[in-house]
């Protein structure tokens, strides 16, 4: 895994300096090699973590004419095949590694190589002769690749601080994806905080040349056309079974040792429990246990690492901790965050680099895959009280979902006109997810007036979301439509990047998720519905094939959202100093995003309640204020100037003659 950067300009020549300043910025993902390109149009930086091939391979790397160069951040998990049967056609290799294959499969197949790739990744590929930059990015997103466009000129980084090295690409935030992130958490479709800074989406390439910019899909998540012909479960077990297991074969592919997260729940579990079985018999697991015991799972993790005899690895998380760390947490990310959920994540995977691994395997996807999460089961109930508006009995079902939180003797009347909000409102595309939506939208109150002004008469978050659904959307059933929302917008957008990518590269681990291999992905798309979810059953046949590898109380295990602490990270006893100054009443107004005195009621709120705030929007508000100026103070007001900073040996190639 790796960081990558780079500019093409089709009038003036990249400037080495600037492409200097880029890699110290993406140190952290790749701090093992330096390279850079330059030719009189393009110039490619690139900072390595070396996983495969670890004494050749530094990039960028060539063909044999030395005309096609790329810098790339991932792992291709089918390359050995892919290399072989390039081999087979007469292409000569250099070195060992996976970003090699890639090279020469351009030559054979142009843009078209990406439907031939496994794997997750990122990559720019420039082919001088053609003068135009290849960029393109895998299925599922798992991996950045952000870009700047202005005229006969592009930027690209798997990071944006990448990108704003360059003191002419504008740092201000766009405020209507700052709106986005403050109701649905995570920025819609190929957006980002960042004004005139876009991602390339997830299942896309592109070509920029003298012409401008052109995007093609390559691929896209469907659920059209399941397979219901009456087959018993145990046969689609069998084929997950068959598929995972290659998934997870592939994705143990390394020259390097392979870890594994072990959160204690059933995804990861499962995975550990093959990876025993099949694979290594002497693999080591990390977790993240809490002081806090509302969030800690540590009794669960510790079972199933006894159970699996594997050699676990635990960091414990007290609420000084993540509020020290938010800082970082937020640099890295990029992004205002509504949770601190990652900033566990950002610690254990200084944990995992401590001991000595560079790569984990994760049990991220499996939710979205196999309707695992309430979500899912909230929107079937609801769709089956809308037939019965008038029903006391149907609302009721709700409890067995959220027994702590609506009790029968205080809370029946109070989850009945929470989930009765929009009941009838079918047509909706996004029914399964409204509810949750307005709800988080309400922190929107804490906006400053001039904010609130500029945003009013803007097209709302659904009515954009609308446009960009697929053809077929209504052909799907409705958990399916349900599943689609929660994967492209928040598994990608959010828990592949806040949680993932941007959290294990922040020191130099790279997350593999088999799960997320595109087989299984589209495996799961073509499952019967009931063999998702099943009822309230969740995730039917995972569990079923859980019993294979796991024993039955790990398997039937109900899911425990993996949540941090909140408000007493920043506003308790042991608060941060950073966290009075971005909150005070001077700051704010300078920022602009967000109305001083509503923000001071919030936290004197918390204060005289020993820094603990009990509503779940309250703690969200929290959190989004004062992620949000941090990312004004780190990236807006005081990006760093990293001129001077030493980034090591820079391995420095040219084409021939200009270098």
């Amino acid at each position: 895994m790796c960081g990558l950067a780079g500019i093409v300009d089709f009038e003036s020549r990249p400037a080495e300096g600037l492409l200097r300043r880029m890699l110290p910025l993406l140190r952290h993902r790749g701090p093992d090699a330096f390279g850079i390109y330059r030719d009189s149009q393009a110039g490619l930086a690139h900072a390595r973590l070396r996983i495969i091939d670890l004494q050749g391979g530094d990039q960028p790397v060539h063909n044999e004419e030395e005309t096609v160069w790329l810098v790339y951040n991932g792992e291709i998990f089918n390359y050995p095949e892919l290399r072989q049967s390039l081999a087979d056609k007469g292409h000569h290799f250099y070195t060992r590694t996976d970003t090699e294959v890639i090279v020469h499969l351009y030559e054979e197949r142009g843009p078209q190589l990406f439907e031939e790739l496994n794997g997750q990744y990122a990559l720019a590929l420039w082919d001088r002769a053609r003068q135009r930059l290849l960029l393109g990015r895998d299925r599922l997103g798992i991996r950045p690749l952000y870009y700047h466009l202005s005229p006969n000129k592009i930027h690209f980084g798997s990071e944006i601080k990448a990108l704003l090295a360059d003191p002419q690409i504008p740092r201000r935030l766009q405020l209507e994806t700052l709106a986005d992130i403050f109701t649905c958490w995570a920025p819609l479709g190929s957006e980002t905080p960042f004004e005139g800074i876009q991602q390339i989406p997830p299942g896309h390439w592109a070509v920029f040349s003298r012409e401008g910019l052109d995007i093609q899909s390559y691929w896209r998540l469907s659920f059209g056309a399941p397979e219901d012909d009456g087959r018993p479960l145990n046969h689609y077990v069998e084929a997950l079974e068959a598929l995972l297991s290659d998934s997870t074969r592939i994705r143990l592919r390394a020259d390097v040792p392979v870890g594994a997260y072990l959160s204690g729940g059933l995804d990861s579990t499962t995975l550990t429990g093959l990876v025993k079985k099949r694979f290594n018999n002497r693999l080591q697991t990390f977790s993240v246990g809490f002081s806090d015991e509302r969030f800690d799972e540590s009794v669960f993790q510790n079972q199933a690492a006894a159970i699996l005899n594997t050699d676990h690895h635990v960091v414990r998380c007290a609420e000084a901790d993540i509020g020290r760390a938010f800082p970082r947490v937020v640099w890295h990310g990029e992004t205002p965050l509504l949770r601190t959920a990652p900033a566990p994540l950002y610690l254990l995977s200084a944990l995992v680099r401590d001991q000595g691994f560079k790569v984990v395997l994760t049990g991220e996807g499996a939710d979205e895959l196999f309707a695992g999460y309430d979500v899912f089961k909230e929107d079937q109930i609801r769709r089956f009280w809308a037939r019965q508006p008038w029903s006391e009995q149907r609302p009721r079902l709700l409890a067995r979902l959220y027994p702590d939180i609506f009790t029968e003797r205080t809370g029946a009347a109070l989850r009945k006109k929470f989930f009765q909000r929009n009941l009838l409102d079918l047509e909706n595309p996004a029914y399964s997810h409204s509810i949750r939506w307005e709800n988080t939208a309400s922190i929107k109150q804490f906006f400053s007036a001039q904010v609130q002004g500029l945003l009013r008469g803007k097209e709302d978050l659904p009515a954009r979301f609308s446009k960009a659904l697929p053809l077929d959307f209504w052909s799907w059933d409705s958990l399916a439509r349900a599943q689609y929302i929660e994967i492209t917008i928040f598994l990608t957008n959010y828990l592949l990047s806040s949680q993932g990518d941007r959290m294990t590269m922040a020191h130099g681990v790279e997350g593999r998720y088999p799960y997320l291999d595109y087989r299984v992905v589209e495996f799961a798309a073509r499952l019967p519905a009931h063999c998702r979810l099943r009822g309230l059953h969740d995730k039917v046949v995972l569990r079923k094939l859980a019993d294979r590898f796991i024993p039955p109380p790990l398997a039937r295990r109900p899911k425990q959202p993996y949540r941090a602490p909140i408000s007493r990270c920043f506003l308790g006893p042991s608060a941060p100093e950073y966290v009075r100054d971005l909150l005070s009443a001077g700051t704010l107004r300078e920022a602009g995003y967000f109305d001083p005195v509503k923000v001071a009621y919030l936290v004197k709120k918390a204060e005289r309640q020993g820094g603990f705030l009990a509503s779940e929007r309250e703690n969200m508000a929290l959190v989004g204020i004062l992620s949000t100026q941090l990312i004004h103070e780190q990236f807006v007001k005081n990006f760093p100037a990293p001129a001077g900073r030493e980034t090591g040996k820079v391995m420095i190639q040219g084409a021939k003659g200009v270098a």
